[in-house]
């Protein structure tokens, strides 16, 4: 349960900053690190374990057959990425503090950042791959409300949909992935998709697999070419770019580069996707970043260069190299989070983040300058601080792969490249910040130090790069070795984190790249010049025209199908439907199987010419509503004869429920329309719809032809044999309800729910004009209510009532249930409602239907979740027999719990519809209103 809480609880406290909104900005902060604090200390009562090597493993089953549970794990990686998930975050609580204006919503912003930190959480702690897809598409939407939350500017919101569409596209080639992983393995947990890593790898679909997968983590984590939508959401403020871009979101890829790689890693075509894909992003962010003048942009392209050495590292597929590659995870979150906040400080006191205007800050924000100047150094790769010892790990590694052959010479040069260029834009970010002359022209002037708590934050993350940089061993080995050892799978790789190795190749890298770096630094005038001749692609105006162009196309086709007819919706539907069926049909060798038909009777023929007739009789007399109605209601009772006819009475009961309740829903319509409709259609199309209709039945009933001449051989005996013994009833249909497809029928009454809730938005507050009169022109009766009506209502509402606990109670075992009884209550207090009106059946029934219909969908889902209790799966039913004094021996299921929960949901929704309606006839007339 501590798994489950840590990412929970971020969720849960999201709820904490809105209703601290207005209570103080101090106090909305602190009570936004309540939940992240709590996490952090259960994550610290797991680390002894963590450190000792074990995996924690959290499950409740859920799913079986499909393969999803609730399942967390805890080991070194995903302890390491939730340490960072949580720690970070509170820094940025803190920082956001002092960064957010008054005028921006504070409450909002921090309940954006906790429903992004709980989707991390449980993108690093999820132990089911199907899980963790719900939590990585929950950081895309987070992320989404995060950058965009500045949502009066439009660079904000296009750099929030850019995110999102990218990021989003990746996700669903991931979720393919992850389900041929599944079908692959048989399993969707990690612990078997790790223990079968050679079966994936042997596999045919594996080349599949892995660009399905790679395509989800390179488009999370910015890798090239799906790079360009990490600089343009820097719109976002800096408190959200310090943390998504530098420690969390954007390494969510590299994370599940990092989780899959003992199952995916090891084989050539990982070596050359991953590896070239680093290596460009690598060169790609390193030069950019050189030439931005805004310092986000400059630290935006600094990151996708760092994401590429990280996926560079894990795809020169080493031990050695994976261990490298967690080591830069752990120090570009440090020294990246705050450069950017150190960024936002800058910008948040002098008003601009343009390099051209901010020069010489040293002498006004000495303490800003050393701290950023400090992180800056890390970034570079400068002696002593923590970038210098992973970088140096990330030299070596590059000079021992050979799978390039002669070539393999190319990727140490590469790294030395971008090594070059990371030195370069880290000597201007210091040099032209806080030194290079003066301040030119700032918004705010003079520039200051920030308030002392802002620059704690920067201060404890500076800190962490010089003591990892000057004491490895006593910080982070301990954290980095759990962190790799659960990477790669297997035991560790002999490695040192000495600051110290001699003098060596990859010290030679390192010392290149620095004097390079200065050097290219010196000399950037001829490289600008060069740079500003270069055709500008400005990659969001080009994601922009890409996304017009979709939606002009989009929008051309809907019109080549939509021209606001149901008539041509339903001809192209039924034209669909001959092509694709009448097409398999037309393949069978013979339509007629070896199985005979059942002999016709009488009754069954004479209810079924009825219902032939009525149906013509509704098509010939469709323009007079009224009688099209009856003619309909009459259809609706032979399909309830023909189910009581072939033993299906819990279909026949639901079906005369339903056929009252739609009757009467059709009823209230029909009162705001006219008696009797225009003739709209030419003989031209009469005849096509003629046409498809005859085709139609012709297709409906050779398809059935060929179906009851035929074996059928279905599913319906498991159920038959397993209704009593394994549900605990004899009514096999409401037991499937309930029991066995249990899951399904929540899903339909959440539904059902929903759509009463939308319902209800379209017709709150319509105004309608009402009928003057009837079809033959007599005015309508001022006293809307009936005598005779009234009465017969109100002796029949307890009847009905007792009727419908009746359904209720003997649903289990006898035909009813919780649907049927609750349509059965919702016809009798509808009748209410037409025979006394709205305001006499409120005044006696004050019940808001909203409440109703939400209580059954959570009495359902209460329902289920309780079986997690005692170790059950999701909505398994539990039955036993009790004597209950007065009453004798009675079974009792938890399945009833559920049905009640059907029963009210049915009710609310059911009401929330039809008494709504109602009141449109309430409302008094207005010439012209409506």
């Amino acid at each position: 349960m501590t798994l489950a809480l840590i990412v929970i609880l971020p969720l849960l406290g999201s709820l904490l900053p809105l209703l601290f909104n207005n209570h103080g900005r101090s106090l909305c902060a602190t009570m936004t690190m309540l939940a992240p604090v709590i996490g952090m200390v259960l994550l610290w009562q797991q680390a002894s374990a963590v450190f000792a090597g074990e995996t924690l493993v959290q499950t409740w089953r859920w799913l079986d057959l499909l393969g999803l549970h609730i399942s967390f794990r805890l080991d070194g990686l995903s302890f390491l990425f939730a340490l960072m998930i949580l720690g970070i975050g509170l820094l940025v609580i803190l920082y956001a503090r002092y960064y957010l204006a008054k005028k921006d919503p504070m409450g909002r912003f921090f309940a954006y950042l906790l429903l992004f930190m709980s989707a991390m959480l449980g993108v690093v702690l999820s132990e089911n791959l199907l899980l963790m897809m719900f939590f990585w598409e929950m950081t895309s939407l987070s992320s989404f409300l995060l950058i965009g939350y500045w949502s009066h500017s439009t660079d904000a919101r296009k750099g929030a949909r850019m995110a999102l569409a990218v990021t989003g596209a990746g996700g669903l080639a991931l979720l393919a992935g992850v389900l041929l992983i599944g079908q692959v393995v048989g399993s969707y947990q990690l612990s078997d998709v790790f223990a079968a890593g050679d079966l994936l790898r042997e596999h045919a679909l594996y080349p599949v697999i892995l660009v399905l997968v790679l395509l989800g983590v390179f488009t999370k984590s910015a890798q090239f070419p799906f790079h360009f939508w990490l600089p343009h959401a820097m719109a976002a403020p800096t408190p959200v770019s310090a943390y998504l871009h530098s420690a969390t979101m954007v390494k969510a890829g590299v994370f599940l580069l990092a989780r899959l790689y003992p199952a995916l890693a090891d084989t050539d075509l990982w070596f050359y996707i991953v590896s070239s894909a680093g290596m460009a992003t690598l060169l790609v962010g390193a030069c950019t970043a050189l030439f931005q003048h805004d310092l986000k942009g400059l630290l935006a392209y600094s990151t996708i260069s760092h994401l590429g050495l990280i996926t560079l590292l894990f795809g020169l597929d080493t031990r050695l190299a994976a261990v490298a590659a967690v080591f830069h995870i752990i120090n570009h979150a440090t020294f990246k989070a705050s450069l950017f906040m150190a960024a936002g400080i800058i910008d948040h006191e002098t008003g601009t983040r343009d390099m051209r205007r901010i020069n010489g800050l040293l002498r006004y924000m000495p303490h800003t300058a050393t701290l950023a100047m400090v992180a800056a150094s890390a970034m570079a790769g400068v002696p002593l601080l923590n970038g210098f010892l992973s970088k140096e790990m990330f030299f070596s590694e590059t000079l021992e792969q050979h799978m390039l052959g002669s070539f393999s010479w190319l990727i140490p040069l590469g790294a030395t490249l971008g090594g070059v260029f990371s030195v370069a834009y880290s000597l201007r970010f210091v040099h032209d910040v806080f030194f290079n002359g003066k301040p030119v022209n700032l918004p705010k002037y003079p520039p200051h130090e920030p308030p002392r708590y802002m620059k704690v934050p920067v201060e404890i993350l500076v800190a962490m790069c010089l003591m990892v940089g000057l004491a490895p061993g006593l910080t982070v080995a301990g954290l980095l070795a759990v962190a790799a050892q659960a990477t790669i799978g297997t035991t560790l790789p002999e490695y040192s984190l000495a600051i110290w190795h001699g003098f060596n190749l990859p010290l030679l890298m390192s010392v290149v790249a620095l004097v390079v770096g200065v050097a290219v630094y010196a000399a950037r005038r001829p490289l600008f010049d060069w740079y500003a001749r270069q055709p500008e692609l400005d990659a969001k105006l080009v994601f922009e025209r890409l996304v017009q162009s979709l939606v002009r196309g989009a929008g051309q086709f809907t019109l080549m199908l939509e021209n606001a007819s149901l008539q041509r919706y339903l001809a192209c539907l039924l034209g669909s439907a001959l092509l694709v069926s009448g097409w398999w049909l037309y393949k069978l060798p013979s339509l007629r199987g070896e199985v005979a038909l059942t002999p016709i009777d009488g009754t069954s023929l004479a209810v079924a010419l009825i219902m032939s007739v009525a149906a013509l009789a509704t098509v010939f007399w469709h323009r007079q509503r009224l009688v099209s109605l009856t003619m309909l209601s009459v259809v609706g009772l032979g399909v309830v004869l023909a189910f009581a006819r072939f033993a299906a009475p819990d279909l026949a009961l639901t079906q005369i429920s339903v056929e009252v309740v739609t009757i009467v829903l059709l009823m209230l319509a029909l009162f705001f329309l006219p008696a009797r409709s225009p003739r709209e259609s030419s003989v031209l199309r009469r005849g096509r719809d003629l046409l498809l209709a005859l085709l139609c039945g012709l297709l409906v009933a050779a398809l059935a032809f060929a179906v009851l001449t035929r074996p059928y051989d279905s599913i319906a005996g498991f159920f038959l044999q397993n209704s009593l013994t394994g549900g605990g009833g004899s009514n096999v249909v409401n037991v499937i309800l309930v029991d066995f497809r249990g899951f399904d029928t929540m899903g339909e009454i959440t539904v059902l729910a929903i759509a009463a809730i939308g319902i209800y938005a379209l017709i709150d507050g319509l105004r309608l004009r009402l009928p003057g009169g009837d079809s033959l022109g007599k005015p309508w009766a001022k006293r809307g209510e009936l005598l005779m009506l009234v009465n017969l209502s109100r002796v029949l509402l307890p009847l009905a009532l007792l009727i419908s606990v009746y359904i209720f109670l003997r649903g289990h075992n006898l035909p009813g249930g919780g649907f049927i009884a609750g349509l059965i209550t919702a016809v009798a207090l509808i009748l209410q409602y037409v025979a006394s009106g709205e305001e006499w059946t409120s005044r006696r029934w004050p019940v808001n239907y909203h409440y109703l219909a939400a209580a059954g969908v959570l009495i359902a889902a209460a329902t289920g979740a309780g079986s997690w209790l005692f170790g059950y799966p999701f909505l398994t039913s539990a039955f036993d027999h009790f004597h209950i004094p007065l009453v004798g021996d009675i079974e009792l299921a938890t399945a009833m719990l559920f049905d009640l929960g059907v029963y009210l949901t049915v009710v609310g929704a059911t009401l929330l519809i039809l008494a709504n309606l109602g009141k449109l006839s309430q409302l008094p007339s207005r010439g012209g209103d409506f």
